[in-house]
């Protein structure tokens, strides 16, 4: 069985680390690089760096962080935010990064995601679902959660498999900053009926509980979160100690 992967988050705006709550009321968490090369050595399996203003303001990636983040870590970096185009994504890969994380431009443009399986292989393409329940189903938000499409998430998921994706980041907005817990539901439901691997975002808490759930029922192949790693709430090492005990396979 694979390790299931622990992934902070680096949700950066102008230069620094924030983190919000239902995706607003931001609050400044860190400088990003030091974070970053804390994470690196206290063994996170990889990091998300994510530019959540780029895109609504129209603007590229900050692309120095970028470089200076690749700089200071030693284990996969996935980055996000502001990239339109293939161009982006190759500049964003010379920075440093591993992956590319993209969400409005795939969703505007979803040729995108074929075009750039082809030029720079599947697994350095991750597409970032933000997912909000109305009613009786999730439906796909982008502009950094400020816009709703009528794309269902399970219609989205099919798409960009067929399209050579090789991985979903897929962001609970509902549970998005709570601490109260992963959507287990929307994780299981796109999990099970896919196979790209899936990291489980948007909830984690200051419960280790929170992580074994998402990974037993949830069926996530990683999990992602934010506050309580930036704020010390938990130690990575720790948890995955926690997590090797329950049996779920991690890196020590």
């Amino acid at each position: 069985m694979l390790s299931k992967r622990i992934i902070p988050c680096l949700d950066v705006k102008d230069g620094q680390t924030v983190k919000g709550v239902n995706f607003l009321n931001l609050r400044y968490a860190g400088d990003p690089v030091s974070l970053a090369a804390r994470y690196s050595e206290e063994g996170a399996d990889e990091i998300v760096f994510l530019d959540i203003t780029a895109t609504n303001e129209g603007r590229d990636t900050i692309r120095n962080v970028v470089e200076n983040v690749s700089k200071r870590v030693f284990i996969p970096l996935t980055v996000g935010g502001g990239i339109r185009s293939i161009e982006d994504i190759r500049n964003i890969l010379l920075a440093g990064a591993d992956k590319a994380s993209l969400n409005t431009a795939a969703v505007k443009n979803p040729e995108i995601i074929e075009k750039a399986s082809k030029a720079f292989g599947s697994q350095c393409i991750v597409i970032a679902i933000d997912a909000k329940r109305e009613e009786d189903d999730w439906y796909v938000y982008i502009n950094a959660g400020q816009k709703k499409t009528d794309i269902k998430v399970m219609d989205w998921v099919r798409t960009i498999e067929k399209l050579g994706a090789g991985e979903i980041l897929l962001t609970s907005m509902d549970a998005d900053g709570t601490q109260k817990g992963f959507d287990l539901e929307l994780t299981r439901q796109v999990s099970l009926n896919t196979n790209l691997p899936v990291i489980a975002s948007g909830g984690a808490g200051p419960v280790m509980e929170h992580f074994s759930e998402v990974f037993d029922y949830g069926a996530a192949d990683a999990a992602l979160a934010a506050s309580i790693f930036h704020f010390d709430t938990i130690k990575i090492r720790d948890l995955k100690n926690y997590l090797n005990k329950t049996k779920i396979p991690v890196r020590i």
